[in-house]
């Protein structure tokens, strides 16, 4: 047994920035604790390489419960097992969302977290390459995490992609991290030197030799320990033997959006009646505990290119050796740059803000016929093409995650309802329309050789099938832990469980609202602030 001030259950986005903030201070002792293991799987640091992460050690390859309302499906989702979390897993797009987000956040209750307050957290953790480029007064330049275009590979799709929005009515919009999100743009990216910037990367390995602070790996927490509802340990399993830590002053939980409420189940904080249904003793009730899940959802819809411009050249082992060569050699090439290459943000139904579309734009293609599997390369022709994701950003659909069992090692059920409300379906629907009228467009038309499927001439039916055979989840899950002061709030403004004493959570799971966009950016930002007031410290 050892005591520690500060003790940080997962190494993902917030835990990296949380590890550094708090460490600062040399008279802190700081321990972080990470399920996956050490970040040392080569293709994490290649950014063209992220889709062979999936089924792999250092993912947590979750699934939810069938989905009704998407032909019954049972939907993966990659969750990110190791130093770094998701944000060592994914397509590091850095998008931070819509001033209208965090303004929404505010008026629901939640003091400090309008616009104007969180602007400067993001810009805190920034260093953009482009700022010169960027919108003033919007962007850092000294933060450790690496915002950047993707400067040394592009493919001309990405450029025929932002020419065809303005021609359907969508203005280029060169920062949509600035004064106004909508439009179109290439992509910003947490990339670094040609290698991903994750919060491991920015945040944890340069300070691992700080003697106050103590990483764990391989660390499965099995349960927070109260002393009546006041926070004052961990137990975790590790190689098979469980072990015990004791915090002095405070309980970070930033597990994520399903594994910080998992966890706080387990700890006897939740809806009696499902720590009575697992045999586990309350603590504190708090009903909101794993209710209010969100997830952005998107769909592809893409055409064959007559050249071979893209990525799906690159698919066959034997056609990797050169992109290899130019990375390694020459940090250049197609594996230096994210797959998602561009995207849009718009009103889909005609305001100007705020936007509740969102277009992914990926130069690869998926066939003919959409026999498939996204997260399994293998399956996928090589042959070059483009697809366009339409994605929904507001979904008016709630999950929840709750337990399968009381064992710490098993997964959570996650049941997140896709489509379960009718209007969700519909900006879909709205969102293929405008995809085809897109790829429809002169500046593609030169590089298209066959659309996939063929939903040129289509039926109303039609469209809603190829979306539900197609859907997936982007990997977005917010809300589970809600920050508010509601009878379903799970933590206050502060991120402080209620109820308990000396325990906060600190996550996208904290979101009552999911944003405007990817949400890696955003849960950097709220590490930002929630160290800041831990600490008891204001952003100078």
């Amino acid at each position: 047994m050892k005591n520690f001030d500060y003790i940080i259950i997962g190494a993902g986005s917030a835990g990296c920035v949380l590890a550094n903030r708090l460490s600062k201070n040399s008279s802190h002792q700081v321990l972080i604790l990470e399920a996956g293991g050490p970040n040392t799987n080569v293709n994490i640091q290649i950014p063209g390489a992220y889709a062979k992460l999936h089924h792999t050690k250092v993912n947590w390859n979750l699934w939810t419960e069938p989905q009704a309302q998407v032909l019954n499906r049972k939907m993966y989702l990659p969750r990110g097992k190791t130093l770094g979390g998701s944000s060592a897993i994914n397509a590091m797009v850095y998008v931070r969302g819509n001033r209208a987000d965090y303004d929404e956040w505010a008026a629901l209750g939640n003091a400090g977290w309008s616009y104007e307050e969180v602007l400067p957290y993001f810009m805190r953790s920034e260093n953009n390459e482009a700022i010169e480029r960027m919108d003033a007064g919007y962007h850092g330049k000294d933060g450790e995490l690496n915002v950047c275009f993707s400067n040394k590979f592009k493919t001309p799709f990405a450029d025929a992609f932002v020419a065809a929005c303005a021609a359907v009515g969508i203005p280029e919009n060169p920062d949509y991290n600035g004064a106004k999100q909508a439009g179109a743009s290439i992509s910003q990216c947490t990339i670094k030197d040609g290698k991903r910037c994750s919060g491991a990367a920015a945040f944890l390995k340069p300070i691992l030799k700080r003697s106050n602070l103590t990483a764990i790996t391989s660390a499965h927490v099995s349960k927070i320990i109260f002393d009546q509802k006041k926070a004052k340990g961990v137990e975790y399993i590790r190689h098979g033997k469980k072990q015990t830590v004791f915090a002095n002053k405070e309980i970070i939980l930033a597990a994520g959006a399903f594994q910080s409420p998992q966890l706080l189940m387990l700890s006897g904080i939740g809806d009696q009646k499902v720590l009575q249904a697992h045999g586990i003793d309350k603590i504190h009730e708090l009903k909101g505990v794993g209710q209010n899940l969100q997830d952005h959802l998107f769909f592809p819809i893409g055409c064959e290119a007559n050249v071979q411009e893209g990525i799906n050249q690159y698919l066959p082992m034997l056609k990797q050796i050169k992109p290899a060569w130019d990375y390694f050699v020459h940090k250049k090439g197609a594996f230096t740059a994210t797959l998602l290459e561009a995207m849009a943000f718009l009103n889909i139904d005609g305001k100007e803000e705020p936007v509740n579309l969102q277009l992914h734009f990926a130069p690869i293609w998926l066939g003919k016929d959409y026999h498939y599997n996204m997260y399994d390369i293998k399956t996928l022709p090589a042959v070059d093409g483009f697809t366009i994701l339409p994605t929904l950003l507001h979904p008016k659909s709630r999950g929840f995650v709750t337990l399968h069992s009381n064992d710490p090692m098993a997964a959570p059920i996650i049941q997140p309802n896709f489509l379960q409300e009718k209007e969700d379906l519909d900006v879909l629907v709205k969102g293929l329309k405008l995809a085809l009228k897109i790829l429809d467009q002169t500046p593609f038309k030169k590089y298209t050789k066959t659309l996939a499927p063929k939903l040129d001439l289509p039926s109303e039916d039609a469209l809603v099938q190829h979306i539900k055979k197609s859907l997936e989840t982007v990997y977005h899950p917010v809300g589970t832990c809600k920050m508010g002061h509601d009878e379903m709030a799970v933590v206050d403004h502060e991120l402080k469980v209620h109820g308990v004493e000396n325990l906060r959570v600190v996550d996208a799971s904290i979101m009552p609202k999911i944003v405007s966009g990817n949400t890696n950016a955003p849960t950097f930002m709220i590490a930002e602030k929630a160290a800041d007031m831990i600490l008891g410290e204001k952003l100078k």
